[in-house]
């Protein structure tokens, strides 16, 4: 019984001093596979607005935009959102996302897609807020 004890003192005590010291470079890598607002890298992303592919200075800003966005609050429901959104297609590793993003004046609501799921988000943006490219259902 007490060799038992110390034994598995032993494996949870080098267990917690691994786990504890693990590299930043790990740990990103890992938290990056769960986070609900991923940063966007521009050679991965195609970015469309009203069936029309966005290059150049046009997409570099947007992804900026987004990627530099603060998260605000997560929906567990899809709000119901008109006008025409921004579609934005993007790989990660093996995974492929398409983000739908639609412009209010207080905030953007992204609705996110991978696979079967949906997870939907806003946004504080102050740039893709005030977007003149967006048909915003505030203004229809």
């Amino acid at each position: 019984m007490t060799t038992w004890f110390i034994v598995m003192l032993v494996v949870f005590g080098a267990f917690k001093i691994i786990v504890s010291s693990l590299p930043n470079s790990v740990i990103e890598s890992i938290i990056s596979r769960f986070e609900t607002h991923p940063q966007l890298e521009e050679e991965n992303v195609t970015v469309t607005m009203n069936g029309n592919n966005l290059v150049g200075e046009q997409k570099s800003k947007i992804i900026h935009d987004f990627n530099e966005g603060l998260f605000l609050d997560r929906y567990y429901a899809p709000p119901y959102n008109e006008g025409t959104p921004l579609i934005i297609n993007a790989k990660r590793g093996k995974k492929d996302f398409t983000f739908y993003i639609y412009s209010h004046e207080e905030h953007v609501d992204v609705v996110k897609q991978y696979k079967k799921k949906v997870v939907a988000y806003s946004l504080r943006s102050k740039n893709l807020q005030n977007s003149d490219m967006f048909v915003s259902a505030d203004l229809a």
